[in-house]
């Protein structure tokens, strides 16, 4: 039953404006967010109504897969495309060639993907190549998502992110209906109070509910709304449904034929067939038939070329329902109809295969679906692919097991999963170990030494590393040789042992040349040029960029990634911040464009780096952000921006992140990593009035970095020393820090200005005699809201008699002090009354999944670490209703 589509006249009215923008040739992105049910696809449904005659209007959609499709939206489109997409897209290997089709395919078009929040990574890159160019372009891009859904870690934060910062850019927050709309949809046939009481106006709720009958009690949920309409629909047709329920995407026409029409037997519901029948429902010749009655009641959607549900939440529900034997037995009805069709996608046998519980066609489909979704460029795919064919490991001779292994721990490693890289790469060298493999041996441990290093295991690093060489020095494989070779180069620069990085780095050079590899030139000259600038040579630099250029040049992405990220790294030591803001949006392009989400997430950590220097703490934040997973390179430094802008602005917190950051930097043994975090402890401790702790933390770094040359963190550990009374070796270097450590606050001052450092300028002023400068500090210091050293800096003033002292901001009460979403603020009242997950869940009309996301949220934003504990707090900060936990 269709009501047509109410509330939603200004959104459709500003995608009609946009689409009239795009035709001109002012194109933009459309995001279109709400809950499940919420009428987003509804509103795309409405939408060619509202646009100009001749607008052209292309819709894929993205699956609820376990392992997603890769291209899985644009493979919706063949047939309305022409053949360059289409071919690009069935063949996938060619990243840049389906890009090329997309764009060229968009123009003048109107493209709507739908449930982006479970696009395969492959289709997220392809998007995000999209909306770098369309403002350009004349067509409008639309995406559709649940924005409740989205933990922290999900992949679609990328692409918002990236969208966020395009010129044009539409946001569609879609909001539930309200009453009126309440009461025009259940008029007649139920209680509209009670409908929206229930539903608290979700539309796709509303209408099951109204549609389940008008009379008697309304249905307390989703689940139970759509039961109630399949309540009277013959055996044959509820069969039907529940066969097509496990399929969670729409279902191509000859798909449904082979499975409606005797081609494959549909299991039976016991109960609703004679058991004399064996379990198989005896359908109808023409398949399509035995779904009118389904359709007349507006559960599915029936075209010529598929049967979809009406809504996913449909589709879902009928699944929920269902028994999990009777799920294993519809699964394995597809799977049989897929394997029989030359053809079928990989990830769709898989998929079936994994539900029916069918190990012999996960281990002859899986590899070849992880190899499909890595050309595609969607490695969170293939690397559960493999995930799930190493389950079944003993089914492989040992060498093919090893090169799972490896495949698994790469895809691992590209996306970040160290812990999973790492124990996948251990696995594969016992066995080549095992099998005497010399080359593939020493290849493998070269692998596991990097591994290990992304994991922050140095000294599983170095020693892989040693036998790596070992293994290869008479191998006669000068490439092989020369990988590990570099690779130690690579380790010994990162431990500050500079002269043995460059004389290994030298020999690797040689060997690269004679190999002629351009990608080992590239990672040798990249050690060699880090260690030498970072050691106080600048024609380091010049070989630091080389390695650069010959990355690029062969299409090197890790490696250039990795030059940029040395190179941005050193600047910001040397703050030299403007070069820094030259390299970071190119290095930052070129790792979202490969997907390379390591480098990724460690260039946003240095983007962090910068924003914090330029006392733009909010967008050091959101940067810090992308750092926070499991990758140690990344979420240590992450860990530190976090904590220091907590210290500066005087928020409770950052005591915790430091000391997770401390453990992590201490592992690596790397001054890179122990430096900063000990520069924030210092900080910290002198801020909160504590001498001793300040060289508690500073000391031991400081003597480390004391013994090196150029070590960049030795002055501004030295200015912390110094200030506790600490003495310290002379430093006669120009650095800012050095500088205020022998009395030459002005001088510093200059430098940190003419450095676009804010606050680090307020900081030496503050250091003057007059107290004119001191003030001059203290109103830098309200301005940026850093309230711990502006209240010490009052302190000093009044002790030194000065009457007329500016009070500061005042503090302000804020209608939400905690920074909770409207949703949040639900999920915290309703966890206040005492309801567990799956009751909030059931009250906001919402999945489980979401509450967990939300709750966490709620825990984190208020420093909770438990429910009770998040209750009374949010109880103190006024944000329930009665003011008190229950």
């Amino acid at each position: 039953m269709d009501w047509g589509i109410l509330e939603r006249e200004p959104e459709l009215a500003r995608l009609a404006s946009a689409a009239r923008e795009a035709a001109d040739g002012a194109g933009s992105v459309v995001l279109v967010s709400g809950e499940a049910g919420i009428g987003k696809s509804s509103l795309v449904k409405a939408l060619p109504d509202h646009l100009p005659d001749g607008v052209r209007v292309l819709v894929g959609e993205c699956d609820d897969l376990a392992t997603r499709r890769p291209l899985g939206p644009f493979r919706d489109l063949i047939g309305s495309v022409g053949g360059a997409l289409a071919h690009a897209v069935t063949e996938g290997g060619d990243r840049h060639r389906v890009h090329e089709a997309l764009l060229e395919e968009l123009r003048g078009t109107v493209l709507v993907v739908e449930d982006v929040h479970w696009a395969d990574e492959a289709s997220l890159d392809a998007l995000r190549f999209l909306v770098r160019r369309m403002e350009r372009l004349p067509a409008l891009l639309v995406l559709t998502y649940r924005d409740d859904e989205l933990s922290r870690e999900h992949p679609l934060r990328h692409l918002l992110g990236q969208v966020s910062r395009s010129p044009r850019v539409h946001r569609l927050p879609l909001a539930r209906l309200s009453l009126a709309a309440v009461r025009t949809l259940s008029a007649g046939r139920a209680d509209p109070a009670q409908v929206y009481a229930v539903t608290n106006g979700n539309p796709f709720f509303v209408a099951e509910i109204v549609a389940a009958g008008g009379t008697g009690s309304v249905p307390p949920t989703v689940v139970d709304a759509v039961l109630a309409r399949l309540r009277g629909l013959p055996g044959a047709t509820v069969d039907a449904l529940e066969q097509l329920a496990v399929v969670p995407s729409a279902v191509e026409r000859p798909l449904v034929d082979a499975l409606l029409t005797g081609g494959t037997p549909v299991p039976a519901a016991p109960e609703r067939h004679d058991p004399l029948a064996a379990g198989v429902s005896v359908l109808p010749a023409d398949g399509v038939a035995v779904l009118a009655a389904a359709e007349q009641r507006g559960l599915l959607t029936v075209t010529p070329e598929r049967v979809a549900f009406r809504h996913e939440l449909i589709r879902r529900a009928v699944v929920d329902s269902l028994p999990a034997a009777r799920r294993i037995g519809l699964n394995r009805a597809v799977l049989t109809a897929l394997v029989a069709r030359p053809g079928s996608d990989a990830a769709r046998i898989v998929h079936h295969a994994a539900q029916a519980g069918d190990q012999d066609a996960i281990a002859r489909y899986g590899p070849d679906a992880a190899k499909d979704a890595s050309l595609a460029g969607a490695h969170r795919e293939a690397a559960a692919h493999l995930r799930l064919v190493l389950r079944g490991r003993h089914r492989y001779a040992p060498d093919e097991l090893a090169d799972l292994l490896e495949r698994y721990a790469v895809e691992s490693y590209t996306i970040a999963d160290s812990a999973a890289a790492v124990a996948a790469q251990r696995e594969a060298v016992a066995l080549r170990r095992s099998l005497g493999d010399t080359l593939a041996l020493g290849a493998d441990l070269r692998w596991l030494s990097r591994i290990h290093w992304w994991a922050g295991n140095a000294d599983q690093a170095q020693e892989a590393a040693r036998e790596a060489v070992a293994v290869l020095e008479h191998a006669g494989d000068d490439r092989l040789l020369a990988l590990a070779v570099s690779n130690t180069a690579q380790l010994r620069m990162l431990s500050e042992r500079y002269a043995e990085a460059v004389e290994h780095g030298e020999r690797a050079i040689a060997l690269a040349r004679k190999a002629g590899d351009l990608a080992i030139l590239a990672h040798a000259l990249n050690n060699v040029g880090t260690a030498r600038w970072r050691s106080g040579d600048p024609g380091g630099r010049g070989q630091l960029e080389e390695s650069l250029e010959v990355a690029l040049t062969a299409g090197e992405v890790e490696h250039a990634c990795r030059s940029y990220a040395n190179i941005i790294w050193t600047l910001l030591d040397n703050l030299q911040y403007d070069e820094a803001d030259t390299f970071l949006p190119p290095a930052m392009e070129l790792a979202d464009r490969a997907e390379h989400l390591g480098f990724l997430n460690y260039l946003h950590v240095e983007l962090a780096m910068r924003r914090f220097a330029a006392a733009d703490w909010d967008d050091a934040e959101k940067h810090a952000e992308y750092g926070m997973h499991d990758f140690v390179p990344a979420r240590c430094p992450a860990l530190t921006v976090l904590a220091r802008v907590r210290i500066r602005r005087g928020r409770p917190g950052a005591g915790e992140l430091l000391a997770e950051a401390w453990e992590m930097a201490v592992e690596t043994k790397e001054l890179q990593r122990t430096g900063p975090v000990a520069v924030a402890r210092a900080e910290a401790a002198w801020l909160r009035g504590d001498a001793k702790a300040v060289i508690e933390a500073a000391e031991p770094v400081h003597a480390q970095a004391s013994r090196l040359p150029g070590a960049p963190y030795r002055s501004e550990l030295g200015y912390w020393l110094t200030k506790a009374g600490h003495r310290v070796a002379p430093d006669d270097s120009d650095h800012p820090y050095a500088l205020q450590t022998r009395g030459r606050w002005r001088r510093a001052a200059v430098l940190w200005q003419a450095a676009g450092c804010p606050y680090e300028h307020a900081a030496a002023l503050a250091e003057s005699p007059d107290p004119a400068d001191k003030l001059t500090a203290l109103v830098a210091f309200d301005a940026l809201g850093a309230e711990p050293a502006a209240r010490l800096l009052r302190v000093e003033l009044r002790r030194l008699g000065v009457r007329r002292i500016p009070r500061g901001p005042l503090a302000v009460t804020r209608e939400n002090p905690a920074g909770l979403t409207e949703r949040q603020l639900q999920v915290m009242r309703l966890l206040a009354e005492g309801l567990t997950n799956a009751e909030i869940a059931a009250r906001l009309v919402v999945s489980v999944r979401t509450v967990d996301n939300h709750v966490r949220a709620v825990l984190d934003k208020l420093g909770a670490p438990s429910r009770r504990q998040a209750a009374v707090r949010a109880a103190e900060l006024g944000l329930l209703a009665d003011g008190s936990p229950t």
